[in-house]
């Protein structure tokens, strides 16, 4: 494995433990939570890695913020158009529409 892939793995390693720790500090800390969400981020920009689609189903694209279903976010099941899921951030109001496939 070369240099860049290794990199690569690590970085994926470090935001998954990142995003882990978020998510457990997140009841009784959402800011320190909110401050690993960003670390996370800022390795993913620095080393050029896609967040895994886990964890960026759990990051607002608008504010980058922390969702979470019910704290800062709000889950819906949607029929128009196509069945979707429509997640909206609290903070900033942006809506992310993931469609349902199956139907």
């Amino acid at each position: 494995m070369g240099f860049r892939g290794e990199t690569r793995r690590i970085a994926i390693e470090r935001i998954g433990i990142l995003f882990d720790m978020a998510r457990r500090t997140f009841p009784s800390d959402p800011a320190l939570a909110q401050r690993y969400v960003d670390t996370a981020l800022r390795i993913a920009t620095r080393c050029r890695v896609r967040l895994p689609r886990e964890y960026r189903l759990h990051v607002c694209r608008k504010c980058n913020g922390f969702l979470v279903p019910g704290e800062t976010c709000r889950v819906r099941i949607r029929q128009r158009r196509e069945p979707h899921v429509a997640i909206t951030c609290l903070k900033c109001g942006a809506i992310k529409r993931i469609p349902i496939r199956g139907f």
